[in-house]
């Protein structure tokens, strides 16, 4: 007879019953055989785990877990002693790994613990690096925007152009309801709405110069919140049902504009400021960030760098134009003078030749007379007519001689003459012409004095 050497379960189980826990058992077992396999996965993949012996710990714990309940399959039925040394042999495997893994846990917790908290410092770092980050977006922003206002603001040298151009962009950059620019009138006492966007009836209002509102704007170097009710503001009806509109002015100094007129730009005596006024849309529920703000300020720095130059260039193409005049009228003044010396030098040519010619034969012929025998009375009108001659050919010569002494080709002749005579020459000359001249001759022949005197004055 065979001996079995069996274990009878000592109450008779339901079978409805058996089956749960059977089907519990296996899927428990299933369970706990899958969790190692991915431990052991993320163990590969994760190298820089520091604690993988506490996985592997972890892991052969819940393997023999799940082998408990694998082997618990078969005892509910009649199973053999060897059934039950084998699950107790895995139960008490179980309990020394599972002691030694809780055991190995409270070491370990701490350094979790500790890398929970220096998760939390560096999710802290995180946040604060996406905030610089997000700044530092802004900022690359603001200057991409600050870089195409102000290529688009120096694309032109024209002042209205700039200042329309700088509204225009900025609007459509900021997404504004409104931007406007408030410029000193002549005489420096009030301000004038010389550009607005969308509100061009309201061009040539003014506002004084004294409103606090005003010389707060003017004495900061940053944008400042102005009251959507404060006439600076004015520059758009508030429509508003629930928020009013945030408005911000910021000065735009005027380095060089001593043409810049407003009616065509009076020149700047009392002030050297202008105003940007910008407002958002109202009910839009948006408020001014620092960024924007900033934006606006370089903007307002670039438009004065702007207009200082051009109207620097406007005061040197006016320079150049007038130059230009004055160049034209000094060549048509060379060009008449150069013609009036070729009409003197035509009329000196035919003088020389037209006249020196018959008077080089009267003086000839005059002279030959005077040596032929003539009465007193002829002799006389001979030598007058010879002196005539000589004074009209000295008179001609002397013109010819201007034109040498121009052209610095005149030469001095030195010749002989005859003092007592030239002096009984004159006299005559001198009563018709109320001249008196008075002279004496010493005993060397040489001039001791004389003197010429005009209506009873001495002359020389």
């Amino acid at each position: 007879m065979d001996v079995c050497d069996c274990i009878e379960p000592l109450w008779q189980a339901d079978d409805l019953l058996v089956k749960y826990q059977y089907i519990s058992d296996f899927f428990i077992a299933f369970a706990y055989f899958s969790i190692p396999l991915e431990l052991i996965y993320f163990v590969k993949k994760s190298a820089f785990f520091p604690y993988q012996w506490v996985l592997i710990q972890f892991g052969a714990f819940i393997v023999l877990c799940g082998a408990t309940h694998l082997i618990n399959l078969w005892t509910f039925t009649i199973y053999t002693k060897t059934i039950a040394v084998i699950l107790t042999v895995a139960k008490v495997a179980t309990a020394i790994v599972s002691c030694i893994t809780a055991l190995m846990l409270v070491h370990i917790i701490p350094d979790l613990l500790s890398v929970k908290t220096r998760e939390r410092f560096l999710k802290d770092k995180n946040d604060q690096l996406d905030k610089e980050m997000g700044i530092i977006r802004t900022q690359k922003e603001t200057g991409r925007h600050v870089h195409m206002l102000t290529h688009e603001i120096r694309s032109t040298l024209d002042r209205h152009t700039i200042l329309r151009t700088t509204l225009v962009e900025l609007e459509r950059t900021l997404d504004l309801a409104e931007c406007a620019l408030w410029m000193p009138t002549r005489s420096g006492t009030a301000l004038q709405l010389s550009h607005s966007i969308h509100n061009s009836a309201a061009l040539g209002s003014v506002v004084p110069i004294k409103l606090s509102i005003v010389s707060k704007v003017f004495n900061s170097n940053h944008a400042e919140r102005i009251p959507h009710t404060s006439p600076l503001a004015s520059i758009k009806a508030d429509t508003s049902k629930y928020a009013p509109p945030e408005v911000v002015g910021v000065r735009v100094p005027l380095l060089r504009l001593t043409n810049f007129q407003i009616d065509d730009w009076p020149e700047l005596s009392a002030r050297n400021f202008a105003i940007m006024v910008l407002m958002l849309p109202a009910d839009s529920g948006r408020k001014w960030r620092l960024h924007e703000l900033e934006l606006v300020e370089v903007v307002a720095d670039q438009v004065a760098v702007a207009l200082s130059h051009a109207a620097i260039l406007e005061e040197s193409m006016r320079a150049r134009d007038l130059l230009m005049e004055q160049n034209i009228a000094l060549d048509a003044a060379r060009r008449d003078a150069e013609m009036a010396i070729c009409v003197r030098n035509d009329f000196l040519a035919v003088m020389n030749h037209e006249m020196r010619t018959p008077m080089t034969a009267i003086i000839s012929l005059s002279s030959l007379l005077l040596e032929t025998n003539l009465s007193a009375e002829q002799r006389l009108m001979i030598e007058t007519i010879l002196k005539s001659s000589d004074l009209l050919a000295t008179l001609t010569n002397d013109v010819l001689d201007v034109s040498k002494l121009e052209n610095g080709s005149l030469e001095l002749e030195i010749a002989p003459f005859n003092l007592h005579s030239t002096f009984t020459d004159v006299s005559p000359l001198s009563v018709v012409l109320w001249f008196r001249i008075c002279y004496h001759i010493v005993e060397n022949r040489r001039i001791g004095e004389f003197a010429v005197i005009l209506d009873g004055q001495l002359i020389s």
